[in-house]
Parts: C-alpha cells; sequence; structure tokens
C-alpha cells in the first residue's frame, strides 16, 4: 500500500466486513473501512505489550493530510512513553458530578463521611445534605465530569441558587406531604459548602488534584449576625402571650419560650427527652446534639418549669407529638411562621434565640469559655460521661441569663446579684422575685433576685 491520499480514500469501497488501509510512509498510520460505508483514520501501536488502536476520526471531518499530521503527533507521544489509547478510554469514563454523589451518598450512608468534630455524620445533617445534592448540585451540574470542573462553574452554581433557578414544589413521602424547595443566599452558601467537601472527597479518592470550590466567595449569613434586643424581647414576649391563648400554639410557645432560656438549639429542645433532663443536677444530659453527648447548664426557671411540667407528662418525650407514635412535636416549623407572620420581628429565626443567649451573656459580663459551655459550643462543651456534677459557676451563670432574659420576655427588666447556690435559697429567691414581679410597678421596673 502506497501513501494514503484522497483519491485512495475515496476509492476505498464497503465490503462484507470491516478492513484496513495502511500508510507505507508513516507506519501505523491507517484507514479503517466499516461495512456501513463509514472511513475513519488511526494510527496502530504497542504499549505494555499489547496492540493498541487510537482513531483520529471520520474522513470528511478530517482529510489525509490533517489526519497525518495529528498521527505523526500522537505517535510522538507514544514514543516518550504516552498511551493515548487508554487515555481516551480513561478520559470517556470520566466519573461525572452526578456519579461522584452517588459514592459520596453511598459512603455518607455507610458513615464513612466524617462531620464536625471527626464523628459520622447525623441523621439530620444526612437528609439535608442528601435534599441539598438531588435539588441543587445534581440538577445543575449533574451530568459534567468532576475532572472539567473549575472555580467559574461553582460560582456558577451559587449564583443559580441564589436566583431560584432549583426552586421547586417536591411530593414527599408523608401523606398530602411536599417540599418547596426556593433557593436563596442562604441555601445556596450551605450547598456550596456541601459541594466543597464532596469535591474534598472527590480529591481523596484520587479522582481530582485540586478543589474547585475553594475560594469561592459565599454571600453572609445574616441570620448569624442578629440578635434580639431587650425591647425585641419584650416584643417576643407579647407575641407569645397572645399566641398562647389559641390552644394550637400552647405548645410550640412553651418550646420557643424553652429555646430562649436555655440558649439551646431548637432540635435539641423539641427532641428533648425525659432522660435527659436531670433538674437535680441543674443540667440536660443531651445524648445525641451536634457536639455528640453534652451536658449544658440550666437556669433555676427552666429547672422549675421542667419539674412542673413532668408532673402532669407521660411518655419519653418532653414535648411529645399528638400520637404516641408520632414521638417529639412536628409542628413546630408552620406555626413558627404563623405565630410571628406580619409581626415587627417577623424575620428572625430559632437560631436568633440562641445566638442572643450567648450575647446577653457576654453583655452580662460572662467569659467565652463560660459561654460556650452553656450552649454547648465544641469548645466549651460538657461533654464526659462521668461527669455528674456541674460546676456551681456555671449554674450561677445559667440561672443568671435565663432569669434575665425571662424578666424581658415577662415585661421586666431584671437585675442578678450573688446569691447562695443551694436548692432552697435559689427557689426562695425566684419566689421573692416573682412575688415582686406579680406586685406590680411599671412595666420596665428594676427587680432583684438576691438571697
Amino acid at each position: 500500500m502506497a501513501k494514503l491520499t484522497k483519491r485512495i480514500v475515496d476509492a476505498a469501497g464497503a465490503r462484507e466486513k470491516d478492513y484496513f488501509l495502511w500508510d507505507d510512509e508513516l507506519p501505523g498510520f491507517g484507514l479503517r473501512i466499516f461495512a456501513s460505508g463509514k472511513r475513519s483514520y488511526l494510527i496502530q501501536y504497542r504499549a505494555a505489550g499489547r496492540t493498541r488502536r487510537y482513531t483520529i476520526g471520520l474522513h470528511g471531518v478530517w482529510t489525509p493530510e490533517t489526519a497525518r499530521q495529528e498521527a505523526k503527533v500522537q505517535l510522538g507521544r507514544i514514543a516518550k512513553g504516552d498511551n493515548p489509547a487508554e487515555e481516551r478510554q480513561l478520559d470517556h469514563q470520566a466519573i461525572t458530578v452526578k456519579e461522584l454523589c452517588q459514592l459520596y451518598l453511598k459512603d455518607l450512608d455507610a458513615g464513612l463521611i466524617l462531620g464536625k468534630g471527626g464523628r459520622s455524620k447525623k441523621a439530620g445533617t444526612i437528609v439535608s445534605d442528601v435534599g441539598r445534592i438531588h435539588r441543587h448540585i445534581i440538577p445543575l451540574i449533574g451530568s459534567r465530569r468532576v475532572k472539567d470542573l473549575v472555580k467559574a462553574d461553582v460560582a456558577k452554581v451559587l449564583k443559580d441558587i441564589m436566583a431560584g433557578k432549583t426552586r421547586i414544589s417536591v411530593k414527599t413521602k408523608k401523606l398530602r406531604g411536599k417540599s418547596i424547595v426556593r433557593g436563596g443566599a442562604g441555601t445556596a452558601t450551605r450547598t456550596i459548602g456541601l459541594l466543597g467537601g464532596i469535591l474534598t472527597y472527590a480529591m481523596e479518592a484520587g479522582i481530582i488534584t485540586a478543589n474547585p470550590a475553594h475560594g469561592i466567595r459565599k454571600p453572609k449569613d445574616n441570620v448569624r449576625g442578629r440578635r434580639l434586643t431587650e425591647v425585641e424581647y419584650r416584643t417576643l414576649g407579647e407575641i407569645l402571650r397572645k399566641a398562647a391563648e389559641n390552644e394550637k400554639y400552647a405548645m410550640t410557645v412553651e418550646i420557643i419560650r424553652q429555646i430562649a432560656l436555655t440558649g439551646c438549639r431548637r432540635s435539641e429542645i423539641i427532641g428533648l427527652k425525659w432522660s435527659e433532663a436531670d433538674t437535680g443536677a441543674s443540667c440536660l444530659r443531651l445524648i445525641d446534639s451536634k457536639e455528640g453527648a453534652s451536658i449544658r447548664p440550666i437556669g433555676l426557671p427552666v429547672v422549675e418549669y421542667l419539674e412542673e411540667r413532668s408532673k402532669s407528662q407521660t411518655g419519653s418525650y418532653v414535648f411529645p407529638g399528638p400520637r404516641p407514635e408520632d414521638g417529639a412535636f412536628g409542628g413546630f416549623p408552620n406555626h413558627w411562621k404563623q405565630i410571628f407572620r406580619g409581626s415587627p420581628i417577623e424575620d428572625f429565626t430559632p437560631h436568633v434565640l440562641r445566638h442572643s443567649f450567648a450575647s446577653i451573656a457576654n453583655d452580662l459580663g460572662f467569659t467565652e469559655v463560660t459561654i460556650a459551655a452553656l450552649v454547648g459550643h465544641a469548645k466549651g462543651s460538657v461533654t464526659s460521661k462521668y461527669i455528674h456534677t456541674l460546676d456551681t459557676a456555671l449554674i450561677m451563670a445559667a440561672d443568671t441569663i435565663s432569669g434575665f432574659i425571662q424578666g424581658l420576655l415577662d415585661g421586666k427588666a431584671f437585675k442578678q446579684t450573688a446569691y447562695a447556690l443551694d436548692r432552697d435559697s435559689r427557689k426562695a429567691a425566684l419566689a421573692r422575685f416573682l412575688e415582686q414581679a406579680a406586685s406590680g410597678g411599671a412595666d420596665g421596673e428594676e427587680l432583684s433576685l438576691a438571697a
């Protein structure tokens, strides 16, 4: 066979089976004629003891001369030890973002994806991750190859979610259940955080060598900086008192008050079990908080509330659902929206109550370490299962903060002074305070809880 030219290629007719024409001037360069009549340029070479073929492209798209030049380039690479046929195969098999997410979810379900503190992610976090993957990440970039992603792609995902491009209403497994996916800045920030974690997982698996999500500027989460002022606490108290008049909202109102008085996360109060409420030691012994097992000091207003509530409650949960099989109370999110819709503090969230608790503690002069222990932050959490008695300083701090916030919610300013920490003295001090509050004075009258 002579040199492959356009005349020779055009004259090559189809046969019953595929066959090859090889170029004598450039060994390894040839033309494959398919039984269908199509013709394709290729090179044939040996690598790792095997004969390999690398397709350059179809005749018509490629001419004999342009195909010859490409063949020379690839044969030069082969001479240096490259294997273009294998590279192309790997490229075609390159994992997509959707396939990466499936691998990630499989390991997540098996408890192999570690979250905060080096622990396996919790069930609630897994539910959120699955939702963000299926409702935002896969719809936007699921078909893209992971190795092709660049920072601009991740930035576009962020902007698309913020703009609501993944907005959708989907039916859930519950009867008449519906999940409304709205997107927005907060969702975008958390989804990009998750995507960054998934891409780090890809790096650890050797799929990519750099994480394109690193360095992406995300919108500031304003909720994290929001706190209630004293005036807003009083407004909150008025709203809760009015809502409590409707029996439908009674339990939600109680949950909101306990979140405000403890600084606990919403899920920690809603899912609180009686076995976790150690009123004798003035603490909650949470088994499965965000930080793992955690002991939280609670103030006397909370202790008294739990002891009184326990007299009329049965079952495992402090705030149970309407039916025993429901477990913990489940109407909180909808009730929250209904209670605060159109109010002066409509923009705040349950997390703002937690942040406000910490801010009040700071206003009252407590140290960062004390505050961290009170709200269950990792750097200050009392987590040892061997601890049964809390430091009296923590109990005093919890009494002071929860008492101050209770005073604001009830429309009274509250000033904490030193007092004995035995239980009888605490009860007597609280009784005097409540008596003062009940006996009158203008709103905002300064009351004292002193021994």
